[in-house]
C-alpha cells in the first residue's frame, strides 16, 4: 500500500511532466496565427516606415534626380519581406 506522500509526489510528478510537454509542444491555436500575422506585419512595416522617414529627410538634405523617399520605401519593403520570410522559415522548422 502506498503512503499518502507517495501518491502526492506521483501526482506532482505527473503534473510537472504534463506542464513540460505542453511547454515543449504548444500545438496550433488561433492566437498563435494572429501573432504570426502581427509579427510579419511589423517586420515589413517598421523598415518601410523607417525608409520613408529617412527618404523624406534625404530629399530635403541631399536632393537628387530621383526620389529618396520612394527608393527607400521600396528598399524597406524588400528588407521587411526578407526579414519576414526568414522568420517564417525559422518558425516553420525548415
Amino acid at each position: 500500500m502506498k503512503k499518502p506522500n507517495d501518491r502526492a509526489s506521483d501526482a506532482i510528478d505527473r503534473r510537472a511532466k504534463r506542464m513540460q510537454a505542453a511547454r515543449e509542444n504548444p500545438g496550433a491555436s488561433p492566437l498563435r496565427g494572429i501573432g504570426v500575422f502581427g509579427m510579419i506585419g511589423w517586420s515589413i512595416a517598421v523598415p518601410t516606415v523607417g525608409g520613408a522617414f529617412l527618404g523624406i529627410w534625404l530629399d530635403e538634405v541631399a536632393p537628387q534626380t530621383f526620389s529618396w523617399t520612394i527608393a527607400l520605401i521600396v528598399a524597406g519593403v524588400l528588407m521587411g519581406g526578407v526579414l519576414a520570410w526568414r522568420w517564417v522559415q525559422k518558425e516553420g522548422g525548415d
